[in-house]
């Protein structure tokens, strides 16, 4: 029977299994490539001359294929694993990276806003135009109460400067007792020319309803200072059978039917006593003592 003979490795081909035997229990899992497979083998193959110093120092070699598989491992992460502000399929996507990817934002805003004011529900935008209404409005008002100012001072002056018979003097004692509406149209006639004065009722100055008033107390007839007042007193007519004397009626002013749709009036501050066409539809015609 022929003996079977064993042949025993050499140098070479023993250091070369060794060499990969140490590569593949400890490269990592990660992917390799041809180039760090030969860095690694490289390297554990300067790390071990000879099998003969594998036997000597067998645990000093294990501590450098150990180093060296380190390296390899390293050598074989994917770049973008290890770079600062990286995004990987093996990292997810943080704030930081969100915001470096922003792009310049920006805002438009009208000409016309000139306040935001915070509200309870959110922002609410104030206009230049609702700015200037609000300061028209204002000026509106102060100029009113000036000319509130105005018209009490007018008074005072109106009853120091006047000395003649009152509406009450002429209640107690009528100069025209008999009562006609040619008389009392005659009798408004004469204060064509005197002047508006709100709250006015002699010839000092009259506003509308004082004017009514002071001329039908001549004729013995009580009147109310309203101008609707004095429309409740008498009976609605139709303007075909109104004659001069009668009320024109309109609301908040009156004055005397002058004829041809015209008026005779005390018409508003700054103006006087004076006939003019009458203005509007929305009137009545008012006859008193029937």
């Amino acid at each position: 029977m022929a003996r079977l003979s064993r042949r025993r490795p050499t140098r070479t081909r023993a250091r070369g299994a060794a060499t990969k035997a140490i590569i593949a229990s400890k490269a990592p899992s990660s992917p390799t490539t041809p180039q760090t497979q030969d860095l690694a083998t490289a390297v554990a193959a300067k790390a071990l001359p000879s099998t003969r110093r594998l036997r000597r120092g067998g645990l000093a070699n294990i501590l450098v294929m150990t180093a060296a598989a380190g390296i390899v491992g390293t050598l074989a992460i994917p770049a973008y694993a290890i770079a600062p502000g990286s995004v990987g399929p093996q990292f997810g996507e943080t704030d930081a990276t969100r915001l470096s990817k922003a792009q310049a934002q920006t805002v438009e805003v009208t000409d016309d806003v000139i306040a935001a004011p915070v509200t309870a529900d959110g922002y609410a935008t104030v206009s230049g135009e609702e700015i200037r209404a609000a300061a028209a409005a204002a000026e509106a008002a102060e100029a009113a109460e000036a000319a509130r100012i105005a018209a009490e001072n007018a008074m005072t002056s109106y009853a120091a400067s006047y000395d003649g018979p009152s509406v009450g003097d002429f209640l107690a004692n009528p100069p025209y007792p008999s009562f006609d509406l040619a008389s009392v149209y005659s009798v408004a006639t004469q204060y064509i020319g005197t002047p508006y004065v709100y709250g006015g009722a002699t010839p000092a100055g009259f506003d509308c309803s004082g004017f009514v008033m002071y001329v039908y107390a001549q004729f013995g007839v009580s009147m109310p200072h309203s101008s609707a007042g004095q429309g409740a007193m008498g009976t609605v007519i139709s303007e075909a059978d109104a004659q001069p004397g009668d009320l024109v009626i309109m609301d908040g002013h009156d004055g005397f039917y002058a004829g041809d749709g015209m008026i005779l009036h005390a018409p508003y501050e700054g103006a006087s006593v004076r006939v003019q066409p009458i203005w509007t539809s929305d009137y009545s015609i008012v006859r008193i003592g029937i």
